[in-house]
């Protein structure tokens, strides 16, 4: 208890309409070291992003008002929040479900009921993933990259890209979209070939630079 309270405490937005389960999530997030705002709704959890430094979103998907899927397209629309690390939590369990969660722009896509701990690891690798999109590890130079001025990419090639930002690597990658490794390297080509560019590396600076990410 004493190492998680000593970590560097990260402010997270908890967003659900059921007031026992915000005060469990809350409860065991606050235990582990993180600081935790609560919202009932999406209308009041852009509110809150638009005045406070949030870290992370923790989101339900079905709830009134605004639902999760709402909210998170507005987030994504946002220059100034849409590299915030989204989790949803959700009671909808199926495949397609969890596909249309991850396509509208969150980073995870958790099934209700869950174990703690694994919210907690989630929320932790998230956290990780967030952090490395600091420009430092991609080498940047201070030169801009040259790639042609309309490029148009898929959604699927526009959400791979967001996690090569992210440093990710394909195999990661891949376990987190629920395709193959095979298919996430045929992605990552197929953007090789669209912007010119040599590496990942360069693909991600290039997505940062421009605020495709």
């Amino acid at each position: 208890m004493k190492e998680a309270i000593q970590k560097d405490r990260k402010r997270l937005l908890l967003v659900d309409d059921d007031p026992n389960l915000i005060m469990l999530v809350q409860d065991y997030l606050q235990c582990q070291g993180y600081e935790v705002i609560t919202a009932e709704n999406g209308h009041e959890a852009l509110d809150i992003l638009g005045k406070d430094k949030i870290d992370m979103v923790i989101c339900d998907v079905m709830m009134p008002g605004m639902d999760g899927y709402a909210m998170v397209r507005q987030v994504r629309e946002d220059p100034a929040v849409a590299a915030i690390p989204i989790l949803f939590l959700s009671a909808k369990g199926q495949s397609q479900d969890r596909v249309k969660g991850l396509n509208t722009g969150a980073d995870v896509y958790m099934i209700k009921p869950f174990e703690p701990e694994e919210l907690v690891a989630q929320v932790q690798s998230s956290l990780k993933r967030s952090q490395r999109q600091h420009p430092s590890w991609l080498g940047d130079n201070g030169s801009r990259l040259k790639v042609p001025a309309e490029i148009k990419l898929t959604p699927t090639e526009a959400r791979v890209l967001n996690r090569v930002a992210q440093g990710m690597g394909n195999r990661e990658i891949a376990d987190e979209v629920g395709v193959s490794q095979r298919t996430i390297e045929s992605h990552v080509s197929n953007m090789l070939g669209k912007t010119g560019l040599s590496n990942r590396t360069e693909l991600a600076r290039w997505a940062m630079e421009n605020s495709i990410v």
